[in-house]
């Protein structure tokens, strides 16, 4: 099942692809120490895992934010979970292939080897999960002081005993208990399910047993006397475990759950030469299904025996145990009745384009649209689209897709233009990190609708955000082309803030079939008039227009919003900007390798990060101002995959209105005392003391959902122009 909440903790940090063999930053500790550090180099960096754990600490913080709702309080604690899960799926299990396969490998930016950086790791994780076990403490005190509790078996009531009972009778013939010993092999553990883990004695001989528990439901909520109670699936059959275990003594007990390695990838060259890409995929989800255990984390109080018993028999190393007292299971929130002000109030996306089927066109081939997620709807897009399928002109749909909605509604769209004649073509991007399984059916899908599918390239994932919609007007081509900073998604738009620019301009249209022709043949696109992609084309003129701005000094200016940034050429000449005097403003949601405000290094660098109700996703890019002032958005970061590795689409920004627009959203990031975090030199982060302003998210709500798109009026036949219509009809009537 798939519903609002689950897309938001596992797409929190939405870039969960292939790790990067060269983002390895550097040591916090030398910062200030170094007397004369080279002109750019360790001084200036962060480590990257180590930022990216700074990045979920300031998630974990947002659920000890007692200005929050209690009940999203308790969805930041699983959002931190879940993205740790997923860190250590992808990226330690990275680490930790590494150090097998290349134990001299040394970071070209830290000099540290993998070792150090996994110890660097296990240390701040071990420090956060202390704030974690102490955060979580407060949301359950302050639940509990709102009448919602989660039983405690270790001082139950008789009522929620008899409860917990009969909940636990129903679900016996559920459960399968197992002992592990010398004749009985341990079971394989699935990746993130829950297990029951007891120390089992049985005269002198001590046994492990285990009880798989995700064939049941998570929680259960009961009511008694105005009061709700939460009893967590785990806690009640570790309570109820002798009952499971009938002939042994039951001497300990805890919840436990192991996170598998993630990191795998298609090795082309031992693929088979008949297997197709989606064949290659489908091998590949499986093979992850069974990858190494990199963690292995312990509920509850367990007994050092125990504990010795789990790692003899899961072979996981010591410093890769993690013991809690906080519960796997915090997505019991979304039962609870709520109370007012427990939740965000309710918001959907404002429908501010009021045009409808049949207006598009008409109204693009005058102005461009800008959409604003999740602030405004995605809907009229989709309704272009359904417009494209019913217009007798357009000739063909191109798009490429990354991540796409359970149920899409876009994909619908797109299937509906094909069964209607269009040439509809749809770049399917396979490696879309664990949405790969979701893609593979689209991809049949598409193709069983008619579309024509065609997969990523080879050596580059395609993660722009294009669509191309081509019309035969006569003995002219027209062009409607969308630029987007975010998926074709209308789950995640609801809930991501993104920007999808939509124009009529012929140049980007023809800049797009030359990026989809050479996709379309294998191949990374070239250069092109208004259009930049990378990686052929964007780092180059991103590092041209920071030169641009070094040219002018303190004249110049520089403002970036993007969700994370490692690249280190880039970082080196925003330090270049800033030893120049240029004015660098940083919006970084997540992972930010370089250390702003090092005196004459990155003084004149400033680097926020907004933590708040929305997934802030955008990517824009501002330079210098006034006449003189660019803007561009798109669809990469600036970490190494996406300036290097990946198709990315960047568009400049002409028109004054949306320019207006775009400069909104940098406005309020700017001015956000509120849900902003400033970093430090040092690599961690600082909340203003005492907000005075608007969060930006808020801000931009009321201008997004405010601003409308009207259709353009009808021009009405003036009467004396069909006087003279009328008037040489008749002439030409008498002459004939």
């Amino acid at each position: 099942m798939e519903d609002t909440d689950n897309i938001l903790l596992e797409d929190l940090t939405e870039e969960k692809d292939l790790p990067d063999e060269d983002e390895l930053e550097v040591n916090e500790e030398t910062a200030e120490e170094e007397a004369c550090p080279p002109p750019v180099g360790p001084a200036c960096f962060m480590d990257r895992e180590l930022s990216w754990l700074q990045f979920n600490l300031r998630v974990l913080k947002e659920a000890g934010d007692p200005t929050v709702p209690l009940l999203e309080r308790l969805k930041f604690l699983s959002i931190y979970q879940s993205n740790l899960d997923e860190f250590f799926m992808v990226r330690v299990g990275a680490l930790l292939h590494r150090s097998i396969l290349l134990p001299n490998y040394t970071d070209q930016k830290t000099g540290w080897n993998t070792q150090t950086q996994l110890k660097k790791i296990i240390r701040e994780v071990q420090q956060q999960q202390l704030t974690e076990q102490s955060i979580y403490k407060k949301v359950m005190d302050d639940l509990k002081a709102a009448d919602i509790e989660l039983v405690d078996f270790r001082r139950i009531s008789k009522v929620d005993e008899s409860m917990a009972r009969k909940f636990f009778a129903e679900a016996r013939h559920l459960l399968s208990p197992r002992i592990v010993d010398a004749e009985h092999p341990m079971p394989f553990l699935d990746n993130r399910e829950d297990y029951v883990a007891v120390m089992l004695k049985k005269r002198e001989k001590t046994d492990l047993g285990l009880v798989y528990i995700s064939r049941l439901p998570a929680y259960r909520v009961f009511e008694v006397d105005g009061r709700q109670k939460i009893i967590l699936t785990d806690a009640m059959v570790r309570h109820f475990a002798p009952l499971l275990f009938k002939k042994y003594d039951v001497k300990s007990s805890c919840a436990i759950r192991v996170t598998r390695n993630a990191d795998v990838f298609i090795d082309e060259n031992s693929r088979a030469e008949d297997d197709d890409f989606r064949l290659s995929m489908e091998k590949l989800l499986r093979k992850r299904k069974r990858m190494q255990i990199v963690r292995l984390q312990i509920q509850g109080r367990a007994d050092r025996r125990l504990v010795e018993l789990l790692q003899k028999y899961t072979k996981v190393p010591e410093k890769q145990i993690f013991q809690t007292s906080v519960p796997f299971c915090r997505g019991f929130g979304s039962a609870l009745t709520a109370a007012p002000g427990m939740k965000y109030p309710e918001r959907h996306s404002v429908r501010t384009v009021q045009l409808r089927k049949g207006d598009y066109f008409r109204y693009l081939e005058k102005k461009d649209i800008l959409l604003s997620f999740p602030y405004q709807s995605m809907t009229p897009f989709i309704e272009m689209l359904y417009e494209a399928a019913d217009d007798p002109e357009v000739v063909s749909i191109r798009i490429t897709l990354y991540r796409l909605a359970a149920s899409s509604k876009l994909a619908a769209a797109l299937a509906y233009a094909a069964d209607q004649g269009k040439d509809v073509l749809c770049l399917l991007e396979l490696r879309a990190r664990f949405d790969e399984k979701n893609n593979i059916d689209y991809s049949e899908m598409l193709e069983d609708a008619g579309c024509s599918v065609i997969y990523g390239l080879q050596d580059e994932k395609v993660h722009s955000k294009l669509c191309l919609i081509t019309r035969k007007c006569g003995d002219t081509v027209k062009y409607i082309t969308q630029i987007g900073t975010g998926n074709y998604n209308e789950v995640t738009s609801e809930q991501y803030c993104d920007l999808s620019l939509i124009t009529s301009d012929r140049q980007i249209g023809i800049d797009a079939t030359a990026i989809f022709e050479a996709l379309a043949l294998g191949q990374a696109p070239e250069a092109t008039e208004k259009l930049i992609t990378s990686p052929l084309c964007f780092r180059p003129m991103l590092l041209a227009a920071l030169d641009n701005e070094i040219s002018k000094g303190s004249e110049g200016f520089v403002a970036i919003k993007v969700n994370s940034m490692n690249d280190v050429d880039v970082m080196a000449k925003l330090v270049e900007c800033s030893r120049a005097g240029v004015p660098v403003e940083m919006f970084i949601r997540g992972i930010c390798c370089l250390r702003p405000g090092l005196p004459g290094y990155s003084d004149n660098i400033r680097v926020r990060s907004v933590i708040g109700r929305y997934l802030e996703h955008s990517r824009v890019y501002v330079f210098g101002r006034g006449d003189e002032q660019r803007i561009f958005i798109g669809s990469g970061d600036l970490l190494n995959r996406n300036t290097q590795r990946r198709v990315e689409a960047f568009v400049e920004v002409t028109d004054p209105d949306i320019r207006e627009q775009v400069l909104e959203v940098m406005e309020a990031f700017r001015q956000d005392d509120v849900k902003g975090w400033e970093m430090q030199p040092d690599g961690t982060y600082t909340k203003v003391p005492e907000p005075e302003g608007v969060a930006s998210q808020e801000r931009l709500y009321e201008y997004f959902s405010a601003r409308k798109v009207e259709p353009l009026p009808v021009k009405k036949p003036r009467f004396s122009s069909l006087r003279r219509f009328f008037s040489r009809r008749g002439r030409n009537s008498r002459g004939s």
